[in-house]
């Protein structure tokens, strides 16, 4: 049963808190993903829907069960660094919560040079003809219409674009990031000829699994509906399992008190990353819940995001790797 705790819970991303931002972004723009209708769209269509999840939340504090237009919400910073960032929001699969200004994640990065893309994403209980891909069909699209616009729409340089996720969002970027070359529909226009494959990716107290052991029932349930209990089906949806040779690098972490996806789900991300040899780092922080982690006892922030860059600052994001130096004679 969906209940309001974990729709907040499994929403939790768009309203993380973070550290006073260093500069206001530059501008925020919001785009559909799809010139027209989306691919497969039931018959009759689908109505977006929005709810508001906290009778004391601001004006842009929502979350959406219903999508019929995905979108984009581009927070650009005033001095882009050439970086660009998805951002994939969490809801368990029943929704997305996600709001249409730039959310405090979006803002964080941008206010580090990083162009950040917030993603509207579809949902499979609307009836889409690709049923559980209709997540993968937009964030597919999303990182190819990210490098279509790099250097002209945005200054954004095309080989330095990541991946991040949160919660069911989590799933949907492990999925991007491990299904990039997965054909999922047909392509639109020149934007689907580019690589959907991100540089980076972040994987943030992520859904993962489908399988029973650690599984997050709600979002196995809006994912596979029917097929839920269909093993063939779980391990197809399966985010840790067949990784390809060219897995991005890859970042998770979690909290060990998360009350609402189970810390298990980063564990076998990370087990199956390490398996097959992708450069990967786990981190279990020790309270948090379903959320960043939990401030130190003195009050002070733990910097997550910090510590994500500068882990991924190791594999070329969010600034070029510097040329390797020459052997000495």
């Amino acid at each position: 049963m969906t209940t309001r705790r974990t729709i907040l819970a499994g929403g939790f991303a768009a309203m993380l808190p973070i550290p006073a931002l260093a500069a206001e972004p530059a501008s925020v723009e919001r785009f559909p993903l799809w010139p027209g209708t989306p691919p497969g769209a039931p018959t009759g269509g689908v109505a977006d829907q929005w709810v508001e999840r906290s009778a004391t939340g601001g004006a842009d504090d929502i979350a959406w069960p219903h999508v019929g237009v995905p979108m984009l919400t581009v927070v650009r910073p005033a001095r882009p660094n050439g970086a660009a960032v998805l951002i994939c929001p969490g809801g368990g699969y029943a929704r997305v919560a996600v709001g249409r200004t730039g959310g405090s994640i979006a803002r964080d990065f941008a206010s580090r040079g990083i162009t950040a893309f917030e993603m509207l994403y579809r949902l499979p209980h609307d009836d889409w003809a690709a049923g559980p891909d209709v997540a993968l069909q937009d964030a597919q699209r999303a990182m190819r219409l990210i490098r279509a616009g790099a250097g002209s729409r945005w200054t954004v340089d095309p080989t330095r674009v990541a991946a991040t996720g949160f919660s069911a969002g989590g799933h949907v970027a492990a999925r991007l990031a491990s299904r990039a070359a997965l054909s999922v529909y047909q392509p639109v226009d020149a934007a689907d000829r580019l690589s959907a494959r991100p540089d980076v990716a972040g994987l943030f107290f992520p859904v993962i699994t489908m399988g029973d052991a650690g599984v997050h029932a709600q979002s196995r349930r809006e994912l596979l509906g029917s097929h839920a209990a269909d093993p063939a089906w779980q391990r197809r949806y399966s985010a840790e399992l067949d990784l390809p040779a060219d897995m991005p690098p890859t970042y998770v972490a979690c909290n060990g008190d998360d009350p609402v996806v189970p810390m298990a789900n980063s564990i076998l991300m990370y087990q199956a990353l390490h398996a097959a040899k992708v450069p990967a780092s786990l981190v279990v922080y020790e309270r948090g819940g379903h959320g960043p982690p939990a401030p130190h006892r003195d009050g002070s922030p733990v910097p997550w995001i910090d510590q994500f860059t500068a882990w991924a600052g190791d594999h070329g994001w969010p600034a070029a790797l510097p040329p390797a130096a020459s052997p000495k004679a």
